[in-house]
């Protein structure tokens, strides 16, 4: 079991937001700190009142107290086993662990599966951890223990890529490596589609889970359409536009390794397919001589704000480039427009593509408004959690 190291005393009135369940502590929520506590470390959270609040994860930034039991209950192995067993029931319900179609999907969720500070993907026999927290980074030998009890021979190896998202203030020097097992590259599923995912050398933690449903999203529109996939990474989006019955689909990305991996996954599932070309170069760039050339424009960039600082920055890049594509597309078009950035209000968003739409001259419809898929849940009490938003638009 694990020991409490400390109390963490809130503030008069400062109670509140954990009697509505949110998730976190706020370092200017608190009173003071009684007992020896470093980072990590599992600690009491309690009202000015002394009346037990919950228990939850230390940690030194604005976010003080990530909570992980808003009841008294002892933080042990079973504790940890009955979370990982509660996120894996969402995704059996889901049809995710024993599809022979999809074999990717994201198994915890951070929040969203009450783990705050904690991501595990499953790629096809394969979990990649990533820890946001030192507490979850601390005891990730077990939670890979705990999985692999779980899950049985579904479960061949797990692999720790926290190396770029611990905080940079813990003093942790993390390097990735498995924690269980060993396995290479593989070829993953999604929809009968197949990818090449590399979790060591890959972004985030190999592939883009998040955009699945939306992918399959694009495959229905792509019908006899010229189809222009920007930010392309892997050239998801591509393929599935490709499958569609799409005529022709060019994909962009700054990245010489995205184009690469694009084309390798496009060859892959549509061999000597010559109705696919992809590019190297910077977005803004690109679209800027691209007038009359498509009808089905894919925007999915990367985090234009990761940061609160960086909000304003982001929204003006939102604008611009939702304007440039409502320009160049052809008459009758769709938009699939997407936001990954928390900071980012689903408000926000939609106040800047409308300011782009605006700056066009251009008459604009939604059609969809999107968000994560289903393995990637929210929890109701912590609408940060729902970081991705996307909007789907037909341009007269």
């Amino acid at each position: 079991m694990t020991e409490l190291k400390a109390t963490i005393v809130l503030s008069k009135g400062k109670e509140q937001s954990l009697q509505r369940f949110h998730p976190w502590v706020f370092s200017g929520a608190i009173q003071r700190i009684e007992g020896q506590v470093k980072e990590g470390d599992p600690v009491k959270v309690v009202s000015a009142a002394r009346d037990f609040l919950a228990i939850g994860h230390y940690q030194i930034g604005s976010i003080a107290v990530r909570i992980i039991s808003f009841r008294d209950v002892p933080v042990d192995a079973a504790f940890w086993k009955a979370r990982l067993a509660g996120a894996i029931a969402v995704r059996r319900s889901l049809g995710l662990l024993n599809s022979d179609q999809t074999n990717v999907f994201r198994l915890v969720h951070g929040e969203g599966d009450d783990m705050p500070g904690l991501v595990i993907d499953f790629y096809n026999g394969t979990a990649v951890l990533q820890a946001h927290s030192i507490g979850m980074f601390l005891i990730r030998a077990e939670l890979a223990q705990y999985l692999k009890d779980l899950l049985g021979d579904r479960l061949q190896a797990v692999y720790d890529k926290s190396d770029k998202t611990l905080p940079v203030k813990a003093g942790v020097n993390p390097e990735n490596d498995y924690l269980y097992g060993c396995s290479g590259p593989t070829i993953v599923k999604e929809y009968g589609n197949s990818f090449h995912v590399d979790w060591i050398e890959g972004q985030k933690t190999g592939f883009f889970i998040d955009q699945r449903e939306n992918r399959h999203l694009v495959q229905q529109y792509s019908v006899e359409r010229d189809v222009l996939n920007m930010f392309c990474y892997s050239g998801g989006f591509s393929f599935y536009a490709l499958r569609g019955g799409a005529q022709k689909v060019h994909s962009v990305d700054a990245s010489v390794k995205a184009i690469e991996l694009t084309n390798r996954n496009v060859e892959l599932n549509f061999p000597g397919d010559t109705r696919h070309e992809a590019y190297t170069a910077d977005a803004f760039e690109f679209m800027r001589a691209i007038k009359d050339k498509y009808d089905l424009i894919i925007l999915d960039p990367p985090a234009f704000a990761k940061h609160r600082s960086a909000l304003h920055q982001a929204l003006q890049a939102y604008k611009k480039l939702n304007a440039k594509a409502f320009e160049q597309i052809r008459p009758g078009g769709i938009v699939f427009t997407f936001s990954c950035s928390q900071v980012v209000t689903k408000e926000k968003f939609r106040e800047a593509v409308f300011s782009g739409a605006a700056i066009s001259g251009r008459q604009v419809r939604i059609l969809h408004q999107l968000n994560q898929p289903a393995d990637h849940p929210i929890n109701i009490y912590h609408p940060e959690g729902e970081y991705l938003k996307g909007l789907v638009l037909y341009v007269e």
